[in-house]
């Protein structure tokens, strides 16, 4: 498996005032390298665009990043990446 931060597919692009390609509408995470994002989709199949340069936890709306224009994040995709809203419960008494 890759290492590193993943970089972000989207459904779309648009280019900021200096002309700098960001992700717009589904964003999904995705290995540099591989033909397929976190969740399983084919990169080609699908017609996502690739964003080498973005780094996933940028393509999240609350960080600010280049997230401008997506409107959604994969569930998925931030699930398997370890980048979700974090543990809803948290175990008090394992088994040994």
């Amino acid at each position: 498996m890759p290492r590193g931060e993943p970089s972000v597919a989207a459904s779309g692009e648009w280019r900021d005032e200096d002309g700098v390609r960001k992700p717009a509408g589904e964003a999904h995470a995705w290995w540099p390298g591989t033909n397929q994002t976190v969740c399983g989709l084919a990169l080609s199949r699908s017609r996502l665009y690739r964003f080498h340069h973005i780094p996933w936890p940028d393509s999240f709306p609350e960080s600010g990043g280049a997230a401008d224009e997506v409107q959604r994040v994969c569930p998925k995709c931030r699930a398997g990446t370890g980048k979700g809203q974090g543990r809803s419960w948290q175990r008090t008494s394992p088994r040994p």
